[in-house]
């Protein structure tokens, strides 16, 4: 199909950009248009204007702050797999951007872009939770940072508002003894397509003991979210085998779990639970 008509800006500047979205409520922000464009493709979505940012400079590098990374707006899926820094700092992220979509899309696809549209069963997000993330919104007055716990609101459904742009996501730098790591089941098997189940965690060890851990769950309800239940019970474990299948059994607590066309209730508590215990176990062998 073919979308309705749409007026179409590309401004070369941010201000001119956020200046488009306060003039036209309802207007998109066109990045990687990896999930727009099938949506007005499909009529799911017809804004009557689409603000390309793809123009605007300073937007599309990964780079070194110091004690964060920062992820351009522009930065692609596959540019994210393939940076050194994130593989370091959140080898999480870099596993879900290399699994998300096929060649095309992650060439095209934008990290960014992936967080903005929150689908429920999305690679990236889910990294970004474990990881701690920082979203970082700017509007015409001025920006904010958004917790990545607090920017996945419901189903397509960010705590982006209408005239902000998502220019950058910051993920904090880890040292020695933390590791993060992302597993799933996709919808075609394997780790292709979006994740039927799929589970990212963070750890660290000290003094023989898990001191830390953050583990977030995609694909089973109608957003990406924390599972704080594994991580209560994997802190102060020593990290065993035991000890990590005793806390992924909690990796549906909280959570209301959904079935859809790709599996039942039991069967994708079953997957939370199973990829819970791999990236966990995965996490662990990072950290050392």
């Amino acid at each position: 199909m073919y979308p309705r008509q749409f007026e179409y800006v590309a401004p070369s500047s941010l201000d001119e950009a956020l200046a488009a979205l306060d003039a036209n409520p309802g207007a998109k922000v066109l990045a990687g248009g990896m999930s727009l464009l099938p949506m007005m493709k499909l009529r799911l979505l017809s804004p009557e204007m689409v603000v390309d940012i793809g123009g605007i400079g300073g937007l599309g590098d990964i780079t070194d702050n110091g004690d964060s990374i920062s992820i351009g707006a522009l930065v692609t899926h596959g540019e994210v797999a393939a940076s050194g820094l994130v593989q370091e700092h959140g080898a999480a992220l870099s596993t879900a951007a290399s699994w998300t979509g096929d060649r095309q899309v992650r060439n095209r696809g934008t990290c960014c872009g992936s967080m903005v549209h929150a689908d429920v069963a999305a690679d990236q997000p889910v990294a970004a939770l474990a990881l701690g993330a920082t979203m970082v919104a700017a509007s015409s007055g001025g920006t904010r940072e958004i917790a990545a716990a607090d920017f996945f609101v419901d189903t397509l459904m960010s705590a982006l508002e209408p005239n902000e742009i998502l220019t950058e996501m910051r993920i904090p730098k880890v040292g020695a003894g933390t590791g993060s790591a992302y597993d799933k089941l996709g919808r075609r098997g394997g780790h292709t397509d979006y994740a039927v189940a799929g589970v990212a965690a963070s750890v660290t060890r000290s003094n023989g003991s898990v001191s830390a851990a953050t583990v977030a769950v995609t694909g089973v309800g109608n957003r990406p979210v924390l599972a704080g239940g594994v991580a209560d019970a994997l802190v102060g474990s020593d990290g065993s085998d035991a000890a990590v299948e005793a806390a992924a059994a909690h990796a549906a607590s909280g959570i209301e779990v959904l079935e859809d066309l790709y599996g039942s209730v039991d069967y994708k508590t079953h997957l939370a639970q199973l990829f819970a215990t791999r990236a966990i176990k995965a996490a662990l062998a990072a950290a050392g």
